[in-house]
C-alpha cells in the first residue's frame, strides 16, 4: 500500500484497517459512538491550526479530519447504509441546490439570491428528508419532537446556547434590546448567591448555568460570539500566567514555591504589558 493524492487510496486504507481478519484490532472494535469524540477533536485541531496561522499543521489536520469522514462512511458501508460516494453526492447536491444564483439557469443567476430563498430551500430539503425517513419506515419523531431539537446536543455548551437563542429569536421569542438582559444577569447572579448560601449543590449548578446562558444572550445582542470572546480571554490568561512563570524562573523560583502575593504582583505587571 503506497501513499497517493487520490481519495480512493484513503478509502482503501480505511477498509483495510477495518478488515475483520487482517485489519487493526483497535480500528475494528470502534463504532460510530466511540469515534465521534475523535471527530470533534480533529475539527478543533483544524480550527487551532487556522488560528495559529500554521498552514503546515492545517494541511495535516485537514487530513486527520478527512480520515474521520472516511472512517464513519466505512462503518456505514459495513452496516449496509451508505458509502463514501453517497456522502460526496449528498453535499454536492446540497451546495448546488442552495446556490441557484451560482449554479442555476441564466434567469436564476441574473436574479441573484432572493430574500428568504435560503430558508425555503432548507424547508424543501427537510420535507424530502421526512419523506425519505417515511420510506425507510423510520420514526419521524426520533430526530427531535420540538422546534429547537434541530440544534445538535453535542455542540460546545456556549455555542449551543447561542444556537438555541438564535433559533428561538426567529419566531419572536427574544429580548428587543441588550439593556434588559443586564437586569436578567443581575437577577441570575442574585439567585446564584442565594444558592451558594443554601449550600445546595444542584441549585448552585443550575443557577450558575442560568447565569452563563444569560451572558451568552447578552453577547448575542452585542453581536459578540461567546466562544470567540472567551477564547480571547483564555489566550490572555495564558499569556499573563506565562509571564508570571517566566519571571519567577528568572529569579530562580518555581510556581510551586511562590506565594500568592508574589504571583499576584507579577500578574499585575503582566497586565501592564502591551
Amino acid at each position: 500500500m503506497k501513499p497517493s493524492k487520490d481519495i480512493s487510496r484513503l478509502i482503501e486504507i480505511m477498509a483495510a484497517l477495518r478488515a475483520p481478519k487482517t485489519g487493526c484490532p483497535w480500528d475494528i472494535e470502534q463504532d460510530f459512538s466511540t469515534i465521534a469524540p475523535y471527530t470533534v477533536e480533529e475539527a478543533y485541531e483544524v480550527a487551532d491550526a487556522i488560528q495559529r496561522g500554521d498552514l503546515d499543521d492545517l494541511r495535516e489536520e485537514l487530513g486527520d479530519l478527512l480520515l474521520q469522514v472516511v472512517y464513519h462512511a466505512q462503518m456505514a458501508e459495513e452496516a449496509g447504509e451508505f458509502v463514501f460516494a453517497d456522502v460526496v453526492e449528498a453535499i454536492t447536491t446540497k451546495m448546488i441546490r442552495r446556490h441557484p444564483h451560482v449554479f442555476g439557469d441564466e434567469e436564476a443567476r441574473s436574479a441573484g439570491m432572493a430574500k428568504g430563498m435560503w430558508e425555503r430551500i432548507k424547508a424543501e430539503e427537510k420535507a424530502e428528508k421526512r419523506q425519505s425517513r417515511l420510506a425507510r419506515g423510520l420514526d419521524l419523531e426520533d430526530h427531535g419532537k420540538g422546534y429547537l431539537d434541530g440544534v445538535p446536543v453535542n455542540l460546545p455548551a456556549l455555542t449551543r446556547a447561542l444556537k438555541l437563542q438564535e433559533k428561538a429569536a426567529r419566531v419572536g421569542f427574544d429580548w428587543s434590546e441588550a439593556a434588559p438582559i443586564l437586569d436578567k444577569i443581575e437577577e441570575e447572579i442574585g439567585e446564584l448567591r442565594e444558592a451558594l448560601a443554601s449550600g445546595d449543590t444542584a441549585s448552585i449548578k443550575d443557577e450558575f448555568g442560568d447565569t452563563l446562558f444569560a451572558l451568552v444572550n447578552l453577547g448575542r445582542h452585542l453581536k459578540l460570539d461567546s466562544e470567540a470572546a472567551l477564547g480571547g480571554t483564555n489566550d490572555k490568561f495564558r499569556q499573563r500566567f506565562h509571564h508570571v512563570e517566566r519571571a519567577l524562573a528568572e529569579s530562580g523560583r518555581s510556581l510551586d514555591a511562590a506565594t500568592l502575593e508574589e504571583m499576584e504582583d507579577l500578574w499585575q505587571q503582566a497586565k501592564g504589558k502591551p
